[in-house]
């Protein structure tokens, strides 16, 4: 009975190896996902040195509805050869920028009023919103309403008036 022992290192053998940056021996024979000790064992990776530069990071830019159309008359106004990159480099945008500005200025989106109101918008379930959607919509009734009362008032005066000038031609002064 002769036998060769095989010495396999304990867990804890196994952990300090690793930790240390060492293999155990059938660690490095095992093929890949053989042996149960291959699978504990991960390599550890190198220390990263942080750097200590700040990267700084590319902001939108927002453009409001006026100087887009500043910078829209203005381009229109350039004449001579090179005008309107001059414009451009000095504004610092780019021919794209021009190009849509114009495309959004024939569509007759982009003129300038006041911007859209933030925050949240109106629940269309709540009942000071319905009572208001009711108020809205009978003001609206009353107006036309006002409105064919009004037309029928001015039929009647011209009724009148000519009623009036035809019943005075017709009587005699006595």
């Amino acid at each position: 009975m002769s036998a060769a022992k095989q010495v396999r290192p304990s867990s804890l053998q196994v952990d300090v190896m690793a930790a240390a940056g060492e293999e155990p021996e059938e660690a490095r024979r095992a093929p890949e996902g053989s042996s149960p000790v291959a699978a504990r064992l991960r390599p550890v990776p190198a220390p990263v040195s942080a750097d200590p530069e700040v990267v700084p990071q590319a902001k939108r830019r927002k453009f409001t509805t006026g100087y887009k159309l500043r910078i829209v008359e203005q381009a229109e106004a350039c004449t001579g050869p090179g005008e309107v990159g001059a414009l451009l480099r000095r504004e610092g945008l780019y021919g794209s920028h021009l190009c849509k500005w114009r495309q959004l200025r024939d569509q007759g989106q982009l003129h300038e009023e006041a911007p859209n109101p933030r925050g949240r918008k109106p629940d269309p379930a709540t009942p000071i919103y319905r009572r208001a959607k009711e108020l809205e919509q009978e003001n609206l009734r009353l107006r036309q309403k006002l409105k064919q009362a009004e037309a029928i008032i001015a039929v009647q005066k011209k009724v009148s008036e000519i009623l009036d000038i035809s019943l005075g031609l017709t009587e005699e002064p006595s």
